[in-house]
């Protein structure tokens, strides 16, 4: 889908509640009870010692930037005390985080409203259902107020810059449209409908300065996007970026906003270019203007100054994130860039990952936030200031890692290989310390979703204990088709391309002998969504070459996941994967799928779902597990009737946690004794 404005992904470290009981099959040893949520089917029982080993991995906490309060130095943030991140006021940097909300499910977004600050507009849904509604909380009475539908499919809002409004899109017409709404939120039954669109790809992307008019974007694919005019009173549109003509390539647009004058547009657009560069479009004639002109990396977030002087960015150099400034100058319909250079503006940490840059909407505060996430830091908020003429930058939050040191976290390697044709893949690669754990160790390959993922080199939360604890080295490898290395990589896996993938994992299996560090012998595939559709594939394709498999909300086969998955998001998927109704991609889905080729699937698996996943349904999951388990193939099963794409819960991570390192215990490292450092 089309990225938001602005936004939190609110992180998960998550709350230990599992209680313990006697197994009736060994009397006197505990084992730990699965919640009455969950299913859990194939699982053998999972000793109680288990928690007092891990807890401390399991007790780390994130805190993720929302907004800023529209006058005051002070913002709202994502993050976890209980069970689910919720909504907390910080009014300081390094200052106590008040909660706000409190509620079973995550809240996944917050904004101020930017006139008063007296207000915030929230978005969450339920049991990880992703059918998103927003509310409103008054600061004055603490009250909530549901301000959407309560059953269709909503976008977090846009607020107006003065006319106290908001945009947002919802599928409530046919379930499969994201239409265009507008709502003064102080009043609810102000909400309607402003326009109607074809597609579930449409989103808000911003206001113009006199709240006339409305900027669109309509996301066909990752590879092709379009920006759009909407009257904010009528509905009328216009289109702004040209179509491409018959057999020419296809165009994306990013991240889209209004200049101060309301005379033309900055956006990030692969036009002209491998990467996503950021461009500036006179909306008068339509010409584009490159700002960062020589790229050579994708910008994959950036926000313009409230008065339209500056502009700062993140490049993703391979995962890695750098900071950068522009200040622009107009010239008539000219605008120029130019760039600030200062060494303060860098957090201090080693290859940072800076996410959801947020100017304060007061000119005068000239603070710009972010996320940053490292190998040893969950994501904490930053904020870089030039106020008074005085760059500073400042530490707003400090998340907790369990009472475990950073430096007890690893930093990882990034890796190279070759594949079949030549390609050269990236990686990072995690390993344990070689003087605890000695001789080539067991291997973690994980593999991120999207497909247009990217996997970089952040912290690895739970996972730092298969790392720390029992020795395993973790490869995060950025196959064909991940974002980040330019357009033509990113299309390298489309359609009929699917398995040239998988192939790169093939070729990293190959590459593992090189390293004498790694145990080629003893392998484990995994990833979630996508990721798990990969981990599928490779445990049918190599299966002689892993030990076992773990799939976590993964496609089982695509032509089944197209005919199930919501109807807002199965054109934008279909681009992608391509069109099941089309009888020769048909053929080939069904010839590739995982359900269909499930009996070279020889080496244990262990499979995860949410039952209200509304990506990947959970019959995906249900018919590999009945699939293996006809066969005689070893088949472990886990479903949280109370969560969706992934678990969001703590209590329900923290069991897939157990459960995950009881199964690698197992399958493969061979037992819990090898797991035993050298002494």
């Amino acid at each position: 889908m089309n990225p938001p404005r602005t936004a939190f992904a609110l992180a998960a470290a998550l709350f230990l509640a599992c209680n313990v009981i006697d197994a009736a099959d060994a009397p006197g040893a505990k084992t730990i009870t699965p919640g009455d949520n969950l299913v859990v089917d194939g699982i053998p029982p999972i000793p109680a010692e288990i928690t007092d080993k891990v807890a401390r991995y399991t007790e780390a906490r994130a805190a993720v930037f929302a907004d800023w309060h529209p006058t005051k130095p002070e913002m709202l943030i994502g993050t976890r005390f209980g069970d689910t991140p919720q909504v907390h006021l910080v009014n300081q940097p390094g200052g106590a985080r008040t909660q706000l909300t409190f509620f079973p499910d995550r809240v996944d977004a917050a904004y101020y409203d930017p006139a008063k600050g007296d207000s915030f507009i929230f978005t969450k849904g339920a049991g990880g259902n992703e059918f998103n509604q927003n509310y409103r909380y008054d600061f004055a009475t603490g009250e909530v107020t549901m301000l959407t539908d309560g059953k269709s499919r909503n976008s977090q809002p846009d607020w107006s810059n003065k006319s106290a409004q908001i945009a947002y899109t919802s599928t409530r017409r046919n379930g499969a449209d994201t239409d265009i709404y507008v709502q003064t939120p102080s009043d609810a039954k102000t909400d309607r409908m402003l326009a109607e669109v074809k597609g579930g790809g449409w989103g808000v992307s911003d206001w113009s300065p006199d709240d006339k008019q409305l900027l669109i974007t309509e996301y066909v694919s990752i590879n092709e996007s379009y920006l759009w005019l909407f009257n904010a009173q009528t509905g009328e549109r216009k289109e702004i970026t040209p179509r491409p003509a018959e057999g020419a390539e296809k165009v994306s647009y990013g991240k889209a906003l209004f200049s101060a004058d309301g005379k033309g547009v900055f956006v990030t657009t692969d036009r002209e270019s491998e990467y996503q560069r950021l461009a500036y479009i006179n909306l008068a004639d339509g010409k584009h203007t490159y700002l960062v002109a020589d790229a050579k990396w994708d910008i994959d977030d950036w926000d313009l100054s409230p008065d339209g002087k500056r502009i700062g960015y993140a490049l993703n150099q391979a995962g890695t994130s750098t900071l950068h400034m522009l200040e622009i100058a107009t010239a008539g319909a000219a605008v120029a860039a130019k760039p600030v250079k200062d060494p303060t503006f860098d957090p201090p940490l080693k290859a940072p990952v800076i996410t959801g840059l947020k100017w304060h909407h007061d000119p005068k505060q000239a603070a710009l936030a972010f996320n940053v996430n490292s190998a040893r830091s969950p994501s904490d908020v930053y904020t870089w200031s030039v106020a008074g003429g005085k760059s500073v930058t400042a530490r707003w939050t400090m998340s907790e890692t369990g009472g475990i040191p950073a430096t007890q976290f690893v930093e990882p390697e990034l890796v190279r290989w070759k594949s079949f044709d030549g390609q050269e893949i990236t990686g990072y690669l995690y390993q344990p310390d070689a003087k605890k754990f000695p001789g080539p160790r067991p291997v973690i390959i994980q593999i991120h979703g999207g497909p247009e993922g990217q996997s970089r080199p952040g912290f690895i939360g739970r996972n730092n204990y298969y790392v720390n604890e029992m020795g395993c080295a973790i490869l995060l490898p950025n196959v064909r088709g991940s974002t980040g290395y330019g357009k033509t990589f990113l299309k390298l896996d489309n359609g009929m391309k699917r398995e040239d993938s998988y192939k790169d994992i093939a070729a990293l299996l190959d590459w593992l002998p090189t390293q004498p560090s790694l145990d080629k012998d003893r392998v484990m595939v995994t990833g979630g969504s996508y990721g798990g559709f990969m981990t599928l594939q490779v445990a049918w394709n190599y299966p002689d070459r892993i030990r076992c498999a773990v799939d976590i909300v993964g496609i089982s086969n695509l032509a089944t996941f197209l005919k199930n998955t919501e109807s807002y998001r199965r054109d934008l998927r279909r681009v992608e994967y391509g069109d099941e109704r089309d009888p020769q991609q048909a053929e080939f889905m069904e010839r590739i799928a995982a359900t269909n080729n499930a009996a070279k699937i020889t080496k244990p698996m262990f499979v995860v779902q949410g039952a209200n996943d509304p990506r990947v349904p959970k019959t995906e999951a249900i018919q590999i597990v009945d699939t293996l388990k006809k066969q005689g193939t070893p088949a472990w099963f886990l479903m949280a009737n109370d969560e969706g794409h992934g678990f969001a819960k703590k209590k329900n991570a923290d069991f897939q946690f157990y459960a995950t390192t009881r199964f690698i215990e197992e399958h493969l490292l061979g037992g819990p004794s090898t797991t035993k450092p050298a002494l």
